[in-house]
Parts: C-alpha cells; structure tokens; sequence
C-alpha cells in the first residue's frame, strides 16, 4: 500500500472512520449505521453527513452497496476499504503511544 493509499482516511474525515469501523463487523444500513456510531463513538450522525461521507467512501472503492433490502440500502466495506481502517488505525495507536509517552516525560 503507497504512502497516498495510507492516508486516504485522514483526507476522507472522522465520519469516515466511524463508518469503517462500524462496517468492519458486517454490512448495515444507514439507520443501523447511524445507530451503531452513536453508541460506540458516542457522535450522533445526521442523515446529510452519513450520507455524504457514504457517497465520498464508495467513490474511493472502500466500501460498496449491496443489494436493497425492501427500502433499506446496505453497504459492506471493501478489502482495499478494511485495509486502509487497519492502516489508520495503526497511525493512531502511534500518535497515540507517542503523545501518552511525552506527557509522562513531561510531568503532565
């Protein structure tokens, strides 16, 4: 995966993020999506950003539709989608090792 490929997420957004992580158990819908965020993250989505930020994802092949189910409209992420969740993810556990480390070294 090229550096640009790693950092995909960063450019897509927080709610991106959300949304990957709440796909990576399994395909929903976008009250499931909305729900589930909710209680995991604690950010209550509005249907105008899920939406979007749904739209910006599949554009980038890191997730994809499934077919409707009566009028809900499922998506499932994408193997490129689930590997670039586990390089974001992997970014943050450093940041986050490295900003827990230099507020011990620093006395905070």
């Amino acid at each position: 995966m090229t550096a640009r490929e790693q950092d995909v997420l960063r450019r897509a957004g927080e709610v991106s993020v959300l949304i990957l992580v709440s796909l990576a158990d399994g395909p929903k819908h976008g009250y499931a999506l909305i729900q589930d965020v909710k209680e995991f993250s604690g950010v209550d989505l509005g249907p105008g950003t899920l939406y979007g930020a749904l739209d910006r994802l599949e554009r980038l092949g890191l997730i994809e539709p499934l077919p409707a189910d009566e009028r809900r409209h499922p998506y499932r992420i994408t193997p490129p989608g689930a590997d670039a969740l586990k390089a974001h993810l992997d970014s943050l556990e450093r940041v986050s090792a490295a900003g827990r480390l230099r507020l011990q070294l620093g006395g905070a």
